[in-house]
């Protein structure tokens, strides 16, 4: 068929790990594991939670700042991507009671979990209390019923940024009377301040946490021991190269099969990812004249706490649906395919914000063939249901029977929207493991 004419979209290959490049091209593995299951699925390498995690840890240590780190539990509900955190000492952000209990059942100790999110209940808070677990207060309410609660509880006060519209976080009028009413001797250690900020760049962050370095002096003036600020979350993952990003640029409307989508694209190329724009937050200078964050909080004693999801799991994981059907269309006088797969695009999470989930899948087994753009359905019978609408550059045309496989679909992707729609199973997550001179799987542990 071949890569020609207006309406055959530039390629957008992922990154790739060893893992993967050792999963496609093993003979077997892929297709063995596809055997068992019978249906789509998710892999995930929790090896490489573990390095993301590592990576960020040797940056606050560069720095010589004392830094925390909460993974964002509702990147992913994998027990794998918990476990490993317990076993990196990495610390979980969990905003409810299934994800507190599912974070203490994967061994991370209630001292290192951080409680996020508004209007907790009272089976959330007591918990929390309970276990000794750091409680992002979001109101004044939150924190008279948490205080009413009897429990000793850590707090931190979350703060809404000046300028903001967000239904998150207390004013400044609202932290003043919260910082007054907590008693620096009764059941509520304030131990500082935290926000979470839209968007990824590192000055805004850095800035409002220098800002929040003089909330937590003032503080501590009044006797709190305010020795933590939580920057939460934002760190940018770079999925796909500079270059191809570039190519890629103002998408022509004629690459997608119907309307485009209109929300807006993540910006798929992100040159200073994960634990390096950590190093840009903490290596900004707050105000002209003055040292670095990383500077201001050392000087201090502040503990910078961060709460990264999609960052943490950054190349930990693909999804593999198997090929049901091929049709060819024509557009704009071009042959295009129209692939139908065995799942939907409640497991590429983009698709259901107007978006589109970019980077490339690929086609096992790779095999050579003749360059094909293709449009990738779901197996449901609704128009808008698809998981590519962008016409893919595959690498050749597909057969039924073949695995297409999406990857880097572990933050956010694989299981933030999925549902039994259709009364189609919910894909199971499959654990590959490093063992010698090969990988070996499992299922992951099942939800609690």
């Amino acid at each position: 068929m071949g890569l020609t004419g207006p309406t055959a979209a530039p390629p957008l290959p992922a990154h790739r790990d060893p893992w993967e490049s050792r999963l496609l091209g093993d003979e077997d593995l892929l297709g063995d594991i596809a055997a068992a299951i019978g249906g789509p699925f998710h892999v995930l390498y929790p090896e490489r939670v573990t390095a993301n995690i590592a990576a960020f840890r040797e940056t606050f240590d560069q720095a010589g700042v004392t830094g925390a780190i909460y993974y964002g539990k509702k990147a992913n509900k994998a027990a794998c991507v918990a476990r490993a955190c317990a076993e990196a000492g990495a610390g979980i952000d969990v905003a409810g009671t299934g994800e507190l209990v599912a974070a203490l059942a994967a061994g991370v100790r209630g001292a290192d979990l951080v409680v996020t999110g508004p209007a907790k209940s009272e089976d959330l808070l007591w918990l929390a209390a309970r276990h000794g677990a750091l409680i992002a207060v979001d109101a004044l309410d939150e924190l008279a019923r948490l205080t009413a609660l009897g429990p000793p509880a850590r707090a931190l006060l979350r703060v809404l940024p000046e300028g903001r519209t967000s239904r998150f976080g207390l004013d400044a009028e609202e932290l003043a009377a919260a910082v007054a009413s907590i008693d620096p001797s009764g059941p509520i250690t304030l131990e500082g301040f935290s926000f979470h900020l839209s968007g990824y760049a590192a000055a805004p962050r850095a800035e409002l946490a220098a800002e929040l370095v003089g909330r937590c002096l003032g503080a501590r003036a009044l006797g709190h021991r305010a020795d933590t600020i939580s920057i939460g979350g934002g760190f940018g993952v770079d999925y796909v190269g500079a270059a191809d990003w570039a190519r890629f640029g103002d998408p022509d409307p004629r690459w997608f099969h119907g309307d485009p989508p209109r929300g807006g694209y993540y910006p798929y190329h992100f040159p200073a990812p994960g634990a390096a724009m950590l190093g840009e937050i903490l290596g900004h200078h707050a105000a002209p004249g003055t040292g670095t964050l990383a500077d201001l909080v050392r000087a201090d004693g502040i503990r910078l706490a961060i709460e990264p999801g999609r960052a943490l799991l950054d190349r930990a994981g693909s999804t593999v649906f198997r090929v049901q059907g091929v049709k060819t269309r024509t557009a704009h006088g071009h042959p295009y395919d129209i692939v139908t797969v065995d799942g939907t695009s409640l497991s590429l999470s983009e698709q259901w914000f107007d978006s589109e989930y970019l980077p490339d899948p690929v086609l096992w087994p790779v095999t050579p063939g003749e360059p094909t753009p293709t449009v990738v359905g779901a197996a449901t019978c609704l128009e808008s249901d698809l998981l590519s609408r962008r016409r893919v550059p595959l690498t050749r045309r597909a057969r039924v029977g073949d695995l297409l496989v999406y990857p880097n679909t572990a933050g956010y992707q694989m299981d933030s929207n999925e549902s039994a729609f259709h009364e189609l199973p919910v894909p199971p997550k499959v654990v590959l493991r490093p063992a010698r001179d090969r990988l070996r799987w499992t299922l992951d542990a099942p939800p609690r």
